[in-house]
């Protein structure tokens, strides 16, 4: 259906809507008239011309990727027609379990390229192309690409049905628009009548972070959050915060539109010390290639340990993004008068609040009163480029020192700073890189190897693993710690740094176990937290076993033995649809036949969900029907039922 064939008319002092009904060959599922505009202008592809709400905007910060898009709303419903935004021609076809799920892309006159993501099925003869194309491959995902001559379509011309299908969390459209760079540039640009936004940004939090070891956050050592209160249209911290040396500022904020429960991202955020602009981020177009880089954008270690996404409001070293403005890194160097803070957030409508916050200087010092009291006798962890170490007091001690040793080496270290409950020292690893502390508490084995520095490659060499970073790989220096130990189930542990360290491109990983796994095809790679395992994979090479990774942590080499699960739900003539799982390794491949002929299934891996699809729907099926699922340790189910 074409927006052509909804034609509005004015005559003097009334409006005549002449409807033209398409044919039933014309209209299908849930399709509904749309209304109409200016032909130079994109069209809204759900409902044009109505009230539309979004799931998700441009620019959002997600937990590994910037969102490049809109999510559309569709009120969790499947099969609502999606319109091409513009005239041009379908480019590209993307079918996949994850990612995008099912896709289309299509190509406009102005190089432009408008992707539509999470469809349920592409609408006329491009459905029955694609299915085609998987018969002729034999397989369910597929990637096609298309001529100008082969598929074109008009503005307004129904091209499929909205649905759920790939990583998507219910049911939507993804829609982007990608200019002739392939940069993702922000839909709302386009100037859509159908998004209503008039509510400003909302602050929830702000962190203060020590950014090197003589830094101070009313006299400690560390990251530390605070609640904001709104005051009028501000948002506000009621009293000051004592600093000294080198501060970043954090920033927990979220955007609201009108009639929508969702949190939206922010695109644009500044922030002033006294009338000086020291930080500005606008994040109006998304690379791809940049994607992962939100990992520095964001407190990565805040977001593993809370789930909170805080805005960075400084630039690391290592953060090579290009939304920031130039010559401003953010970094707060106290001096000895109050400073007073502002930060602005804005969204793509110009909404605007503020937040507003005093930082106040202070002089560094040994005693330190409020600190939180110690329920171990001792407790460590880094952060960034310091170790911080805090020890239970003695009962002879008052800020007494502690022995660190370095390559056999022993030197004394005083407490920073303390208090009767608490006495802590901060050690920097770019001088330091200790073997492990002696403590009236006892001793602490670190277990640092080395200093890994970003931007090169290096390989570090042990007997029990190995560990290849890229020049790519990391985002910052990474003092890296290398653990072996049994569980107490007797499983071999390998700890490599921690979950709180992000990486940028995958590192390679070589474990080197000591206990011999005879069934190797049974036996792979897990990320162990806590007693949750999650399926890494690996290559076994004799004895060892080699797996790429995003994620450092603690993993383990775990066997599966029991092969997925069918459930049928329903076989018959027409269709055939089951539920699959795997409760370990998870499902790696499923292939159907019918009298030996393969057979085309779709599978939705958030349900678990898979049904066929005849090549042909006046054909049914009739026969010896068979399911083959394989999880990815190689175990086998297999269902078998002969349709009359």
């Amino acid at each position: 259906m074409k927006l052509s064939e909804w034609v509005a008319l004015f005559a003097t002092g009334f409006l005549v809507v002449v409807f033209s009904v398409p044919s039933s060959a014309q209209m299908s599922e849930k399709d509904t008239p749309i209304l109409s505009a200016p032909e130079e202008q994109y069209l809204f592809p759900v409902h044009p011309g109505q009230s539309n709400q979004l799931a998700g905007t441009m620019g959002e910060l997600r937990s590994t990727h910037f969102h490049g898009g809109i999510d559309i709303r569709t009120n969790n419903q499947t099969g609502i027609p999606i319109f091409a935004a513009q005239k041009g021609y379908i480019s590209r076809v993307s079918c996949s379990t994850t990612g995008y799920g099912n896709a289309i892309y299509i190509t406009h006159p102005d190089g432009n390229t408008t992707v539509y993501g999470h469809l349920n099925k592409f609408n006329g003869p491009l459905n029955q192309y694609v299915r085609g194309e998987k018969y002729k491959g034999k397989v369910s995902e597929i990637n096609l690409t298309f001529s100008e001559t082969q598929f074109p379509v008009n503005r307004g011309d129904t091209i499929a049905f909205s649905g759920n299908t790939g990583s998507s969390g219910g049911a939507h459209l993804h829609f982007e628009i990608r200019d002739q760079n392939n940069d993702v540039i922000n839909p709302l640009s386009m100037g859509f009548k159908e998004i209503k936004d008039n509510l400003a940004p909302t602050a929830q939090k702000i962190a203060l972070k020590t950014l090197d070891i003589h830094s101070r956050i009313n006299g400690a050592f560390g990251r530390f959050e605070f609640y904001l209160q709104k005051s009028g249209s501000k948002f506000i911290l009621p009293f000051p915060i004592y600093a000294t040396g080198n501060i970043g500022v954090e920033l927990l904020a979220i955007d609201r539109m009108d009639e929508s429960h969702f949190k939206f991202g922010i695109n644009y955020i500044e922030m002033h010390a006294d009338s000086e602009r020291v930080f500005s981020q606008t994040i109006d177009k998304v690379n791809f290639e940049e994607t992962r880089g939100i990992l520095a954008l964001f407190d990565y270690r805040a977001f593993k340990m809370t789930g909170n996404t805080f805005n960075k409001m400084f630039i690391d070293d290592g953060n090579l993004l290009p939304y920031y403005g130039e010559g401003e890194n953010g970094k707060i160097c106290m001096g000895d008068k109050d400073l007073a803070m502002k930060i602005t957030l804005r969204d793509f409508q110009k909404n605007e609040s503020t937040v507003n916050f005093t930082l106040r200087p202070e002089a560094e010092s040994k005693m330190v009163m409020g600190l939180a009291p110690m329920t171990q006798p001792y407790e460590y962890e880094a952060m960034d480029n310091t170790l911080k170490v805090s020890i239970k007091p003695c009962l002879t001690d008052s800020l007494s020192s502690i022995k660190i040793f370095e390559k056999g080496k022993e030197t004394a270290l005083t407490a920073s700073y303390g208090d009767l409950k608490r006495n802590v020292y901060l050690i920097d690893l770019r001088k330091s890189l200790p073997d492990s502390i002696v403590t009236c508490s006892g001793t602490i084995a670190l277990n640092f190897k080395d200093r890994i520095s970003s931007g090169i490659d290096y390989k570090y060499y042990s007997d029990k693993a190995e560990v290849q970073f890229s020049k790519n790989s990391l985002y910052d220096t990474l003092f890296a710690r290398v653990i072996y130990e049994y569980s107490t189930d007797s499983a071999e542990l390998f700890t490599i740094s921690n979950s709180t360290v992000p990486l940028f491109k995958p590192a390679i990983v070589t474990l080197k176990p000591a206990k011999k796994y005879t069934d190797h095809k049974s036996y792979s790679v897990y990320r162990k937290n806590d007693n949750k395992y999650a399926y890494v994979g690996g290559r076994w090479e004799q004895d060892k076993i080699l797996f790429a990774t995003t994620e450092l942590g603690t993993f383990t080499i775990h066997q599966d033995s029991v092969p997925p699960t069918i459930t049928k739900m329903s076989v018959n003539s027409i269709l055939a649809r089951f539920k699959i799982r795997d409760t370990l390794s998870g499902i790696a491949s499923f292939e159907a036949t019918i009298n030996g002929q393969w057979l085309l299934m779709t599978y939705d891996y958030k349900s678990g969900i898979i049904f066929s699809e005849r090549l042909d729907t006046k054909k049914p099926l009739k026969g010896d029907f068979e399911l083959k699922v394989m999880d990815n340790a190689g175990n086998e189910r297999i269902f078998k039922q002969k349709i009359l």
